[in-house]
């Protein structure tokens, strides 16, 4: 869909991975960009300075969860596209805080639909949507796979979107999910398992003597690379109808075999260093993670480049880069 430029885009989320990298994106595509932040006085937006964004981006505060306040922003801005990309992004930390979970992510996502229904029908909402909405599906699921979501983080990306089908379904929105499988980058912080590793691997190499604690490292992840995932963010809302997208590479790796890439590329033989720690194992998780992203190849024209042990790899080089 051709439009006059400049587009003007608002990222709720701004400050994470993924905001950073849309934010670039966007930036580079001419749009004048927007971001959101509960408290910009106390964030140090490190994910938009690596990427030197910071000063291109608008910062203006909001809090998904207060309607007044997303109402404000959403007056202010007048945004010609909105990426609903905020919320807790932790599974593991869902089941200490579900509320907060729960909050940040289904009653963040409904204040915005509400505020655009209220604001201006005609803005367009991207929705970060889950790949563990489906649980254990066993196989790749596709958009048309039930959701059978097994953290409280997948409870509330399902009502997430959910209300995003409602609310395209009921009041003539262009509102649309991304329904995103794992995807990483050096920009993740350590309380991603990935990132995690990635880290250690590193000290471990510069002299450490520490031990790698990990859950279960039999778990299988379809993960991606995150500056490719964005790309797909945008083009959903490029669109001339909006629909929801698995965003995946179809092909998944252990958690085993993601840390023997990640020590073996840091000259490391992971048995001598890593430790299962029983107390980090979740309540329930799910075994098997895929997506199927070939609606995505066929309606989108997008397609993940970064797959398999490419994906460690790439994480510890660039980390390397970055520091």
């Amino acid at each position: 869909m051709a439009f006059d430029m400049p587009r003007r885009a608002l990222i709720s989320g701004v400050s994470g991975q993924d905001g950073a990298y849309l934010a670039k994106l966007l930036l580079s595509k001419g749009y004048e960009v927007w971001g959101t932040s509960r408290d910009p006085q106390h964030s140090a937006f490190c994910a938009l300075k690596a990427l030197e964004v910071l000063d291109q981006v608008k910062i203006l505060a909001m809090s998904p969860a207060d309607y007044r306040s997303v109402h404000e922003v959403f007056s202010k801005v007048r945004p010609h596209e909105i990426y609903n990309l905020a919320g807790q992004s932790s599974v593991g930390l869902s089941f200490e805080q579900p509320l907060e979970t729960m909050d940040s992510i289904a009653k963040g996502t409904l204040n915005q639909l509400e505020a655009l229904r209220a604001v201006d029908k005609s803005m367009r909402f991207f929705n970060a949507g889950s790949g563990d909405c489906f649980g254990d599906v066993g196989g790749a699921a596709g958009e048309e796979a039930a959701f059978r979501p097994q953290s409280p983080y997948a409870v509330a990306k399902a009502a997430a979107s959910w209300q995003v089908s409602v609310y395209r379904n009921s009041y003539d929105v262009f509102a649309c999910t991304g329904i995103l499988f794992n995807h990483e980058s050096p920009l993740r912080p350590e309380r991603f398992v990935t990132k995690k590793i990635v880290a250690a691997a590193l000290r471990i190499a510069a002299g450490s003597a520490e031990k790698l604690n990990l859950g279960n490292t039999a778990i299988r992840r379809d993960w991606g690379w995150a500056p490719e995932y964005v790309e797909a963010m945008w083009r959903m809302l490029d669109r001339d109808d909006p629909e929801d997208f698995v965003i995946a590479t179809g092909i998944t790796q252990s958690l085993e075999e993601f840390v023997a890439v990640v020590f073996e590329e840091a000259g490391l033989d992971w048995r001598d260093h890593v430790v299962v720690d029983p107390s980090l194992l979740r309540p329930s998780d799910p075994m098997v993670s895929q997506g199927n992203p070939e609606k995505s190849a066929i309606k989108l024209g997008w397609k993940a480049k970064v797959t398999g042990q490419e994906v460690p790899r790439k994480m510890l080089r660039e980390h390397v880069l970055s520091n």
